[in-house]
């Protein structure tokens, strides 16, 4: 592990009068005990998109990914926690498509709220611990 020497890295920045504006970032996804993803950003993504357009086909079209690749995300996350997360209809008249389960609405709320507060809490906590040393004097 690499070992900083905070006061040498403040220095320097003194000595250089160099003053850019640091930002934290995290990702935060569920995983099972094999480290297989259940659910993240991009799992988000999809529900989000198969809700808005009703179809997974327009999901994907929308996102720039392939359907074998939005089905297969979808598919390993019901597969894994045993549940549905899209009800299917057949074509018709009005065609097919696919509408989310209230477990799927409940996950996707869920995991945006954890999200939020995860990255509320990484931004207080580097703003605290890190910011005032590497970057003083911005906000």
């Amino acid at each position: 592990m690499r070992q900083y020497n905070i006061e040498h890295m403040a220095e320097n920045r003194k000595m250089t009068e160099l003053s850019i504006p640091l930002y934290s970032r995290s990702k935060v996804w569920l995983q099972d005990a094999e480290g297989n993803v259940i659910f993240g950003a991009g799992r988000l993504r999809i529900l989000k998109e198969i809700k808005r357009t009703g179809s997974i086909h327009a999901a994907a079209k929308e996102l720039g990914i392939g359907y074998r690749a939005v089905w297969g995300r979808i598919h390993a996350t019901e597969e894994r926690l045993g549940v549905k997360l899209l009800e299917k209809k057949v074509g018709g008249a009005s065609g097919g498509g696919s509408e989310l389960t209230p477990l799927a609405e409940f996950l996707m709320e869920q995991f945006t709220i954890i999200q939020k507060r995860i990255e509320k809490e990484t931004d207080a906590l580097f703003k605290e611990k890190l910011m005032d040393r590497l970057n003083p004097g911005v906000p």
